[in-house]
């Protein structure tokens, strides 16, 4: 049957709120919702039934402007097999992790030099961010890829996160080499000011008081001095100064409203954002990717520009890279890697408590053949086992990779 749930997109844990009933535990899970119906659309059914090979129905996400993806590619007779998706996956992620600690690095090294040598950091900070959009630009279509917690400084993951997230919207918004390199200068050092401030201020745990969450608003115009000092252009100044700036006019430090914001600074202040759901400061507690979106598009959805906000919900999927997932056989997964192409069929890492997490088996979903999502989950939501299974560290990162369905058909995971 297939059916629609009459209910917010918060308010259930399906991917989409139309689809074909295809087990009990869908079931189970839509009586334990305390639904007492759900709309039926006999015609849809027998199409479902009668008719596989027909268009399939139009996929939908948490009606953001209606978000869909590409009916799915036929499954391909010579799939990767699950020893060789595995190698490229681990290749991918080391090469990934080097990328991203080396940027990292680079930041750290910005950060502490700024105030001392502002106009040799802006080269350095430059030279990062060309080359990470060289890599983006020549790479061809790309995956956004979860990467293992790596040491080095929660300020400088948040960085390379923002710059990297930016970076890969800002090419699913069209833009050219030259807007990127902008893009991505202004979301790497957009939290450059915070060199001047306590450093409790800046510490994940800390929860703060009034006088300090004053002063820790400050570190938008330290930043903006600091790009001055660096000889940043005015294009990555201003970006700079919107990055905590929303489109309702609830941000600061001048409460501007959407038409006032630049493109730059729509789509830094939505990935800073996203990364502090998934990443917090003060004492709040860490979203899963996917609660962090969900609660972007359903309670903060004034915030941003709607286009700027479907593209990223477009580029990042449903369930985000690093989301915990329930599939339809009943295991317990984690999504690491999403090509924008295939977002609603991303690779997931399973829980296999019979082998070591090194070695857990992946399935990507895009090749079809396997389960489905059934439903996201929550942290508490798992057993302790499988959370430390799959998820054992504590904080969200991301670095982009050329896609698995890439033209050239090399598998790149």
């Amino acid at each position: 049957m297939f059916i629609q749930l009459d209910v917010s997109w918060m308010d259930h844990p399906f991917p989409r709120s139309r689809f074909r009933i295809s087990s009990l535990e869908q079931i189970r899970v839509m009586r334990e919702l305390g639904l007492k119906s759900v709309r039926h659309f006999p015609a849809r059914s027998a199409a479902l039934a009668e008719a596989p090979s027909e268009t399939p129905e139009r996929t939908e996400g948490p009606s953001m402007g209606e978000a869909s993806e590409p009916a799915a590619a036929p499954v391909e007779s010579a799939k990767l097999a699950d020893a060789d998706l595995r190698a490229i996956f681990k290749a991918t992620q080391q090469r990934c992790s080097r990328s991203y600690q080396e940027a990292t690095s680079v930041y750290s090294t910005v950060y502490s030099g700024v105030q001392e040598a502002p106009h040799e950091m802006s080269e350095q900070a430059r030279a990062l961010t060309q080359a990470c959009v060289t890599q983006l630009v020549e790479q061809g279509p790309c995956a956004v890829h979860l990467l293992p917690d790596a040491l080095g400084q929660r300020g400088a993951a948040h960085a390379v996160n923002v710059m990297v997230l930016a970076l890969l919207l800002g090419r699913a918004l069209g833009m050219e080499r030259e807007d990127l390199c902008h893009l991505g200068l202004s979301a790497l050092l957009h939290d450059l000011g915070k060199v001047a401030l306590p450093v409790h201020i800046g510490e994940p745990g800390a929860a703060l008081n009034p006088s300090d969450m004053q002063r820790y608003q400050e570190h938008v115009g330290l930043s903006v001095d600091l790009g001055q000092r660096m000889g940043l252009s005015s294009d990555v100044l201003i970006a700079i100064a919107q990055h905590h700036e929303m489109a309702d006019g609830s941000g600061f430090p001048l409460r501007l409203v959407g038409e006032d914001l630049s493109r730059y600074g729509q789509i830094l202040a939505l990935v800073n954002r996203y990364d502090r759901l998934c990443n917090p400061l003060n004492g709040e507690s860490a979203l899963t990717p996917h609660e962090a979106l969900a609660r972007l598009f359903a309670v903060r959805r004034e915030c941003f520009e709607a286009a700027v906000l479907g593209a990223f919900i477009r580029m990042m999927g449903v369930y985000p890279p690093g989301s915990l997932v329930q599939l339809a056989d009943g295991q317990y997964g984690l999504v690491v890697v999403v090509d924008a192409s295939h977002s609603l069929r991303p690779c997931v890492l399973l829980y296999e408590p019979a082998v070591p997490s090194s070695e857990a088996p992946l399935i990507n979903l895009a090749q079809g053949g396997g389960p489905s999502i059934l439903r996201s989950l929550k942290r508490a939501q798992l057993p302790r086992d499988a959370l430390d299974y799959l998820l054992p560290q504590p904080r969200v990162q991301y670095f982009f990779e050329r896609a698995i369905s890439a033209p050239d058909g090399g598998g790149r995971a």
